[in-house]
């Protein structure tokens, strides 16, 4: 015998009999939302991908050959539904809350696993219970309005410009714009959101003014025998225009991002009013009326917006989405200026990309050789931790200050530029398939570029860390990596160590040095940094105006750059304590460090390595840098995407052409090939390269 009896789903016969028979049962239940509820599991499709259409003809035809049926759940209907309010949904449901980011994530899931529920009273107490998945949104939007048009004839609802009393769906309607427009002319006139659109000073807010129209057209539809508008009333056409100065006012706040930087914080007041706006947007659209059936569609539109607002109010990842997307862009906005210059164009800039890669590669075989030292320094785990981080960190700063190239730095920086150029080239009118193999083209110019900074980094890594250590036996009579060669041959092995996901934590490490290099860039920038040091009065008086331009302006090209190399530089060199700390084979592999690493192994074991060791430690440098840049190179392409409102499925296009690309001009991708080729695409960003340089 089973432990649990599965209660089979009436059908909708057997569920309207139940309840809406002449015995009426549904007024013996003490929770009388149950007959709704097993309702709409009854229509709930158990699969929304896919779905075309959600058929509500049975339940049509059923109540039609049934009016005892019809009326029964007719009266139903307007007994749970009479006097609900609602108003909350339209002013606060799936509008952003709280302006800190973190509060609202963790509202929202928590409310997911244990929703908020509102005074039974209130409409939102109903959906909470019938329409309690996050997903009812979607499948409502399949049911084809005629159908609803049916319902509500078959169920004699009346319109909601019937009354204005208290308590009304019309009095509902005018109290949630009530409250969204006071909320939204405070939070306009903030600092932080008036700083973002100087263009405003000295005028009128919009906002104000809006509400001062919204004022007068709701006395006119309380006040009137007739509660709506016409759709030649010269009030309502202020309103809308009104209402569009207001958009405006939002979009000009995020277009200036770019002059002016933009905190998470500005970023969601800005969003908030944003969402207000077009919640108003569609609220004000049901106070016109210019046929009579508008009065019926204006009410059916209205209960669906009313069911999705609820089920979308607690939706984390659009919070998210929506969120990061500005801050995102111009975060890849500033990586992608500074991945202009990590692309070659010509021969002259494909040998001068090796001779930059060569210098770092000459810094980092002496990293590696302090590293070797620093190993033998007595103390814990996180005292080396903290000696190897200031080594990476400092050696990576002095790369940057140096002018010299790290290879694996660019990937993060060149993904952003490219999509860049992309998305340029999409904005104009033309052929999709020549901007497609014009992208391929510049994706050819990244690879190759950073091919040259490969070889230049490995190149000279391996001798520098060779003679360094050959330098240090000879001088002190001590091989310093003698007791550790076989580790750091092993370690390059991606088949007898964790080389592969070593250096995928590494490509990690690349991308969130890039995202901090791009973030401390924009904060600084909104912030007004340079321009508070430039006229900053003490270094002025101390050091002289010139001077103090001058740092202010090294500050604003530099200090970015320095962050993301020291954090990086911590990252690189804490991972492996960390791993120790949490028991976890947690630890980085970079192929220049790599590179380093093979030749202080050799010089440690007297060259008395087996071939097949060296064989894959040398094959493990190639696999090791081949995967720090798919990572790097794929998060940063897919944030960069994402920052753009670029579609994805674009990935499908981009990919076929860069493959037919690579087979027909395959030595492109690693030497430099003059194309005649001119392109949007390429104009695009070889116009930006050059506005950037000057």
């Amino acid at each position: 015998m089973p432990l649990f009896k599965v209660k089979n789903k009436p059908s909708l016969q057997e569920l309207l009999t139940d309840f809406f028979d002449r015995s009426q049962l549904w007024l013996e239940e003490k929770d009388n939302l149950e007959p709704l509820i097993e309702l709409v599991q009854l229509i709930r499709p158990l699969k929304i991908r896919n779905l075309q259409i959600v058929d509500l003809e049975p339940l049509i035809t059923l109540l039609k050959d049934n009016p005892s049926y019809r009326d029964a759940f007719s009266f139903y209907l307007k007994d749970i539904l009479e006097d609900r309010k609602f108003n909350k949904i339209f002013s606060d449901a799936a509008i952003l809350q709280d302006v800190d980011f973190v509060f609202e994530v963790r509202k929202r899931i928590i409310a997911k696993f244990l929703p908020y529920q509102p005074e039974k009273e209130t409409l939102e107490y109903v959906l909470n219970q019938v329409f309690y998945l996050a997903n009812d949104g979607v499948w409502i939007d399949k049911i084809p309005l005629h159908q609803l048009h049916e319902l509500y004839d078959l169920f004699g609802f009346t319109s909601m410009y019937e009354s204005v009393t208290l308590n009304s769906a019309l009095s509902e309607v005018l109290t949630a714009m009530h409250l969204i427009t006071q909320r939204i002319s405070g939070r306009a006139m903030e600092t932080d959101v008036i700083k973002m659109v100087p263009e405003f000073d000295g005028l009128e807010s919009p906002f104000s003014a809006f509400e001062k129209e919204l004022f007068l057209i709701e006395d006119q539809i309380k006040n009137l025998e007739k509660h709506y508008v016409d759709s030649d009333d010269l009030s309502f056409a202020q309103l809308i225009v009104l209402l569009k100065q207001c958009e405006e006012f939002v979009e000009k706040a995020f277009r200036n991002s770019s002059k002016y930087g933009i905190s998470l914080r500005v970023n969601q007041n800005l969003l908030k009013i944003k969402q207000q706006l077009e919640r108003l947007k569609f609220l004000i659209s049901l106070l016109k009326v210019e046929k009579e059936e508008d009065k019926k569609i204006n009410g059916i539109l209205m209960g669906l917006q009313l069911i999705k607002f609820n089920c979308y109010k607690n939706n984390v990842r659009q919070f998210i989405a929506e969120s990061i997307q500005l801050i995102s862009y111009e975060i890849t906005q500033h990586t992608a200026k500074t991945g202009e210059k990590y692309i070659t164009e010509n021969r002259n800039e494909y040998f001068k990309m090796f001779w930059n890669a060569s210098g770092g590669g000459i810094i980092v075989g002496f990293l590696c050789i302090i590293k070797i030292l620093l190993s033998k320094v007595d103390t814990s785990i996180f005292g080396h931790a903290f000696l190897y981080s200031m080594n990476y960190a400092l050696g990576f700063i002095a790369i940057y200050l140096m002018g010299y190239t790290l290879a694996t730095k660019q990937p993060a920086m060149t993904a952003s530029a490219l999509i860049k150029a992309l998305e340029e080239g999409m904005s104009k009118q033309g052929n999709n398939t020549q901007k497609y193999n014009a992208f391929a083209i510049l994706f050819a110019r990244v690879f190759r570029s950073q091919f040259i900074a490969f070889i230049g980094n490995v190149i000279l890594a391996f001798p520098v860390s060779l003679l360094g250590i050959w330098l240090i036996d000879y001088s002190l009579g001590y091989n310093i990596a003698s007791s550790k060669w076989q580790t750091l041959l092993s370690d390059l092995s991606p088949v007898h160590s964790l080389a592969i996901f070593h250096a995928a934590i590494a490509g990690l490490f690349l991308f969130l040095s890039g995202i901090i290099s791009g973030s401390v860039a924009n904060r600084d920038k909104h912030n007004q940094v340079y321009f508070r040091i430039a006229e900053h009065p003490l270094l002025k008086k101390s050091f002289g105006k010139k001077r103090t331009l001058k740092f202010s302006a090294l500050y604003e090209k530099k200090w970015a750059g320095i962050v993301s190399n020291f954090w990086f530089g911590v990252f690189m060199g804490s991972t492996s304590a960390l791993g120790l700390f949490f028991g976890l084979n947690l630890d980085i592999r970079h192929i220049t460090f790599a590179s380093g690493n093979l030749a202080l192994a050799l010089y440690g074991a007297n060259y008395q390595v087996s071939d097949t060791m060296l064989f894959w430690g040398i094959f493990g440098i190639g696999v090791i840098g081949l995967v720090n840049f798919m990572v790097s190179f794929t998060l940063s392409l897919g944030l960069a995407f994402r920052s753009r409102a670029i579609p994805l499925s674009e990935l499908r296009f981009i990919s076929s052409s860069i493959w037919s690309h690579f087979k027909s001009r395959p030595f492109s991708f690693f030497f430099p090939m003059e194309q005649k080729v001119k392109t949007e695409v390429i104009e695009n960003y070889l116009q930006t390269k050059k506005d950037t340089s000057h």
